[in-house]
């Protein structure tokens, strides 16, 4: 096995098993666990969507170099990937008008906020009205077999990836996130 599957295998299991079991005694039911990945994810997008309306229009088309993402993109690629990983790895149908290959190349941020809000209440209304059994049903994730509660772990960890380069955008933009202050 290559240490990289190895070492998300093992990082996998054990954050399941401290979800699962906490102090090592007393198992969570399936409910609480998603309900407690959905509490990462919304208090990561509630500073993606609040950073994203203190950054000034002109600043979604900055990016700090070359090839790299624009300030823009990046949060349209976090609205993108709240649709791609629940719809493509837990099966939850797409809302209508949603078109996974255009979003990344929106940059008006009238457009870009709605996005994220838009993509923040789908996942969450999609996600807690899973049957507790489908937390840890099998599912695919990178061509690895996973169960959905990490997928709901990847796209928490995605959206906080890229929250820290937002950070880091904003400031090199003079703006102090909201929390901040």
């Amino acid at each position: 096995m290559p240490r990289s599957v190895w070492r998300r295998a093992v990082v996998g299991k054990g954050l399941i098993a401290f979800l699962l079991l906490p102090g090592g005694s007393t198992a969570q039911s399936p409910e609480a666990v998603r309900d407690e990945l959905l509490g990462h994810f919304e208090v990561s997008m509630s500073k993606f969507i609040a950073l994203a309306r203190a950054m000034p229009a002109e600043t979604y088309t900055w990016s700090p170099g070359g090839g790299v993402m624009e300030v823009g993109h990046v949060y349209m690629h976090v609205a993108r990937y709240n649709y791609l990983y629940p719809s493509q790895s837990m099966g939850f149908g797409l809302p209508a008008g949603v078109e996974l290959d255009e979003m990344e190349s929106v940059r008006d941020r009238d457009r870009v906020i709605r996005a994220l809000e838009d993509s923040r209440d789908w996942v969450l209304e999609s996600v807690r009205a899973m049957d507790a059994g489908e937390v840890g049903r099998q599912t695919r994730l990178y061509g690895r077999d996973v169960e959905n509660w990490a997928v709901l772990v990847q796209l928490v960890s995605h959206m906080n990836e890229h929250l820290g380069q937002s950070i880091a955008y904003a400031r090199m933009n003079d703006v102090v996130p909201p929390w901040s202050r």
